[in-house]
């Protein structure tokens, strides 16, 4: 693994605050959650751009030491729905398989910020895993298994091929769907045996692509995507909405289309969580619907992902689309133009309705 700059004194500092980011604050924020950069994204950086993208994601800030109330170390309950280790059961037909608990990057908005890393929760061991694996077979109703973690794109061949095979011989189980942001911030890990690793007979492979600006997809990025299509695996994207990184309509354009030509079909688009210490990266959900409406205008039907906020009770993802319909008072229905006015659907006129009673 190509994972650098896991120390907060090998870590440079964002700088869009010099006075903020001292020494020892770095060295704070880094003994409370894990820190780590790729050279592949080190490399993107712009030391010229005291507001660099790429470094917010990953660099470590002072800010993160401000916690407000309302953020929580588990900020969308995966604990309370964790029937035993590695396995989260939100929903009825599918679960979170979490096999690792690393990643060769850390965001500096992750919601599991607290559960991952080198003093996080851990990877399975051989019976932890035997455990998860037969809680699934025992349940009917898990038609999804969600390989996440930690990236279990860090796993090694053999056991990625092992975990899929498992999985692929419980009747029950159709699609195994992996999410990771290895493709982009590490490529070369993604070889075509890693590739041929994730599918198996009977299961249907999906990949979760993460990533969160269009200066992410290099050209060997490219290359490691182009391995997983080719060898049949479809992929979605999801992304975080993000203050100073994609919280731009025209940099959030560009994130899109870059997904879509490179085969990847925007999938979510995710408010950001209120886990301890991101405030300073989070938007408002009045401006994410304000930029996906402009996405919407702006851009193919290709490029629309579903702009989501996870319930921070545990009780799952709700859609936060803005509204492109609206009843009038008749009982009719008005459309959103893309130049912002509103105006009649033909189907009114069509039954007889005044449109714009």
């Amino acid at each position: 693994m190509n994972t650098r700059l896991n120390r907060a004194a090998d870590a440079p500092h964002n700088p869009s605050d010099d006075s903020a980011n001292d020494a020892a604050a770095l060295a704070a924020v880094a003994a409370r959650y894990a820190v780590a950069i790729t050279p592949a994204m080190e490399a993107l950086i712009d030391p010229s751009d005291p507001d660099d993208p790429i470094a917010r994601q990953f660099r470590p800030d002072k800010r993160e030491l401000d916690s407000l109330p309302a953020e929580r170390g588990d900020p969308i309950a995966d604990r309370p729905f964790s029937p035993l280790s590695g396995v989260v059961h939100r929903y009825p037909d599918r679960c979170l398989l979490k096999v690792i608990h690393v990643c060769p990057v850390y965001c500096r908005f992750c919601f599991r910020r607290e559960m991952v890393g080198p003093s996080g929760e851990g990877s399975l061991n051989d019976a932890e895993l035997d455990a998860a694996l037969g809680y699934i077979a025992a349940d009917p109703r898990i038609w999804e298994v969600i390989l996440t973690g930690g990236d279990p794109f860090l796993l090694s061949v053999r056991r990625a091929a092992d975990i899929t095979g498992r999985l692929a011989a419980i009747p029950h189980v159709k699609v195994v769907r992996w999410h990771t942001r290895i493709p982009l911030v590490d490529p070369s890990r993604v070889t075509p045996e890693f590739a041929t690793a994730l599918r198996a007979e009977g299961v249907a492979t999906w990949v979760a692509l993460h990533a969160n600006h269009p200066r992410e997809f290099t050209p060997a990025g490219a290359a490691a995507i182009a391995r997983l299509v080719d060898a049949g695996i479809p992929l979605v994207s999801q992304s975080v909405l993000l203050k100073g990184v994609n919280d731009d309509p025209g940099v959030l354009e560009a994130l899109m289309r870059c997904f879509v030509e490179h085969r990847v079909k925007p999938y979510y688009l995710h408010q950001g969580d209120l886990a301890p210490g991101t405030s300073h990266l989070r938007t408002s959900i009045e401006a994410g619907q304000d930029l996906v409406a402009g996405l919407h205008h702006a851009a193919s039907g290709l490029c629309q992902p579903t702009y989501v906020i996870d319930a921070p009770d545990g009780s799952g993802k709700a859609p936060l689309t803005p509204a492109f319909a609206r009843r009038t008072e008749a009982g009719g229905w008005l459309l959103l133009g893309r130049d912002g006015c509103w105006r009649p659907c033909g189907d009114d006129e069509a039954k007889g309705r005044d449109p714009l009673a």
